[in-house]
């Protein structure tokens, strides 16, 4: 019995050909297993914020009386506007359409621009709040003005922090975003090689 030189070369090469996907998609697998972890967490995170932010809303009313119920209002519209807004974003990234790694990895193509968007849109809601703070301080400074000439430590500590929070939230926003365009660049490059 002679060897066959050409079907030992050709099992050679099938067998590192072969080996490689099954070793690509492995590692595909497990890191879409830990990206819907981290979207899930990532949304249970966000309805406890926004749980707390309606919480805070409460008793921000029955403490404060000079306040009126403008902030608690204006709490209760900026949480009401960012769940819509943050629902109809991730609309068609809850689940993937089909259980194949093909369809999961264009579901977290479309979560990490869904995310992208998100934070695009939180920088004008951010800037927004600000805007609605000086509104309502200003309309209802007549009553608040008593309270800060009694207590001008208390607001000056509170404006101070408010003014800091706003570069923090951007610098916060601005590194997520690198992080999510690298994601995204990572994601077509791993559907790319799939294609090939």
């Amino acid at each position: 019995m002679t060897e066959d030189r050409e079907l030992d070369n050709w099992r050679e090469q099938w067998s590192s050909i072969a080996g490689a996907p099954s070793d690509f998609q492995r590692q595909v697998r497990l890191r879409i297993k830990r990206q819907n972890l981290r979207f899930v967490l990532g949304n249970l995170l966000t309805a406890v914020a926004f749980a707390g932010m309606l919480i805070f809303a409460m008793t921000m009313r029955q403490q404060s009386e000079s306040l009126g119920s403008g902030w608690m209002t204006a709490i209760c519209v900026l949480v009401v506007v960012s769940v819509a807004n943050r629902l109809w974003i991730l609309r068609g990234t809850w689940r993937s359409q089909a259980h194949t790694t093909r369809a999961h990895m264009e579901l977290w193509r479309r979560r990490a621009q869904a995310r992208i968007r998100l934070l695009q849109i939180a920088l004008y809601v951010s800037c927004g709040w600000i805007v609605c703070c000086a509104a309502l301080m200003a309309a209802n400074w007549t009553t608040i003005k008593v309270d800060v000439r009694a207590h001008p430590n208390e607001w000056l500590c509170g404006l101070v922090g408010c003014v800091l929070m706003q570069p923090v939230i951007l610098l916060g926003a601005a590194m997520l975003r690198r992080r999510k365009l690298a994601e995204l660049r990572e994601v077509e490059q791993i559907l790319g090689e799939m294609n090939d």
